[in-house]
């Protein structure tokens, strides 16, 4: 199995018909997350592959996406009801 990576990706999208092709896309590669923050376990391949259905979906003059990965020696820290997030034992990209 390919080594995945924890990402965070967030993005400003401002037009509602954009948003929705957007939210669509990112649920599809993340295993969790909130309103337009997600937690994706991305490989190398389906990171350039988010990349670019997210490109695809949005205006580049208006809108905004940001892709983080995480340092994967760091300790995640979460507070409130927010859950820490887990590598799955399967993903479903499609």
């Amino acid at each position: 199995m390919s080594k995945r990576s924890l990402y965070i990706a967030a993005y400003d999208i401002r037009d509602p018909g954009r948003l929705r092709d957007a939210l669509r896309v990112l649920r599809g590669y993340s295993s969790g997350g909130q309103k337009s923050v997600f937690e994706c376990f991305l490989t190398e391949w389906e990171k350039k592959a988010l990349i670019a259905e997210v490109g695809s979906v949005m205006d580049l003059i208006e809108d905004r996406f940001v892709l983080m990965r995480l340092d994967p020696r760091c300790r995640v820290r979460v507070l409130g009801i927010a859950v820490e997030p887990i590598d799955p034992e399967f993903f479903y990209v499609g």
